[in-house]
C-alpha cells in the first residue's frame, strides 16, 4: 500500500546564473575612475592608466574658433560700443535743440536727456520715456531672417553676427510711479555688424529707410534719425484708458502698490495723484 502512495516530485531547479569566473565584471561608479579615457575615434576604451593620445588637430580647432568667431565677436561689440556712444551724443544734441525750440512757445513741456549707465539712457518728452539700451551679447539669426540671406551677409561669416541696441517706450509716471504692471513697447531695433553697418526694424512709424546693410554705415546723421523716429512713434502712440469693465475689480495688493489693471496697448491708470517721486537706477522720476 505504501508503494502506491504518491510521492511529491522532485523539485528541479531552473539553471542558476554562470560561474563567478564566467561573468563579464559589472562596471561600477567607483571602477570608472580607473578606466581609461574613451577615444573620440569610436574605439574601445584606452587600458587604464594608457590613456590614448589627443587627436593632433584638437588645439588648432579650438585656436580657430577663438580666432575667427571669438575674435570676431569681440570686435562686433566694440563696434556696438561705438555706435551707442555715437547714439547717445545725438540724443543729447537732439534734446537740447528741441528743449530751445519747445521752450519758447511753452515752458512746461519737459524735454530732458538722462544718463543712467554706460549701456543704458533715456529720453523723457512730456508723458512719454525712451529708454534706449545697450545689449551685452553678440547674436545671429536663422538663414531666412532679415539681412541674413542677402549676398552682402553671405560674402563674409563675419556679417552674421551682431550687436543690438534696444529702443522701449515706456509712460513716464510707469517708471516715476513704479507702477509695475505697466507695459513697455520695444519700437526699434538697431542691429550693428562687424564693419560697423546697421540693420533697423522697429514699428511703422519709424517710416524704415531701405535696409540694405551694404548701404547702411553707422552715422551720427543716421542715429539721428534713428531717435527722432522713435520719439515720432510714442508720440503718436496716444494713452488709451481701459474700459470700465476691466478695472471696476482690483485687488488690495494692487491697490496698495499703485498697481492697475493695463491691457495690451499703451494704458495707464494712476489712483493716486499724492506720490512720492522715486529714485530709478539713482534717478529721480
Amino acid at each position: 500500500m505504501d508503494d502506491e502512495i504518491s510521492r511529491p516530485a522532485k523539485l528541479t531547479r531552473s539553471p542558476g546564473p554562470p560561474p563567478t569566473s564566467a561573468r563579464k565584471p559589472i562596471r561600477t561608479t567607483a571602477d570608472a575612475s580607473l578606466a581609461g579615457a574613451p577615444n573620440t575615434n569610436g574605439n574601445e576604451p584606452q587600458a587604464p592608466g594608457d590613456p590614448a593620445a589627443a587627436p593632433a588637430d584638437r588645439l588648432n580647432q579650438i585656436f580657430e574658433g577663438l580666432r575667427q568667431k571669438s575674435s570676431a565677436k569681440q570686435a562686433i561689440y566694440r563696434q556696438t560700443q561705438s555706435t551707442f556712444e555715437l547714439l547717445r551724443h545725438a540724443s543729447q544734441l537732439l534734446v537740447e535743440e528741441l528743449s530751445s525750440k519747445v521752450a519758447a512757445v511753452d515752458a512746461s513741456v519737459m524735454i530732458e536727456y538722462r544718463p543712467v549707465n554706460e549701456m543704458e539712457f533715456h529720453i523723457r518728452f512730456s508723458g512719454d520715456l525712451l529708454v534706449f539700451v545697450l545689449h551685452s551679447n553678440i547674436v545671429t539669426f536663422p538663414d531666412d531672417y532679415g539681412p541674413m540671406p542677402t549676398k552682402y551677409v553671405e560674402e563674409d561669416f563675419r556679417r552674421r553676427f551682431f550687436g543690438h541696441i534696444m529702443a522701449y517706450n515706456f509712460m513716464a509716471d510707469s517708471i516715476k510711479y513704479q507702477r509695475l504692471n505697466d507695459p513697455g513697447y520695444l519700437v526699434g531695433r538697431l542691429l550693428i555688424n562687424i564693419d560697423q553697418h546697421y540693420y533697423l526694424e522697429g514699428v511703422q512709424q519709424l517710416e524704415l529707410p531701405d535696409n540694405d546693410m551694404s548701404d547702411n554705415r553707422v552715422t551720427e546723421d543716421a542715429l539721428r534719425l534713428f531717435v527722432e523716429s522713435a520719439m515720432i512713434a510714442a508720440v503718436n502712440n496716444d494713452l488709451i484708458a481701459p474700459p470700465m469693465t476691466d478695472i471696476q475689480k482690483i485687488t488690495v495688493k494692487q491697490k496698495l502698490e499703485n498697481q492697475q489693471v493695463s491691457r495690451g496697448s499703451k494704458v495707464g491708470f494712476s489712483f493716486s495723484n499724492q506720490q512720492k517721486p522715486h529714485n530709478i537706477d539713482g534717478l529721480q522720476y
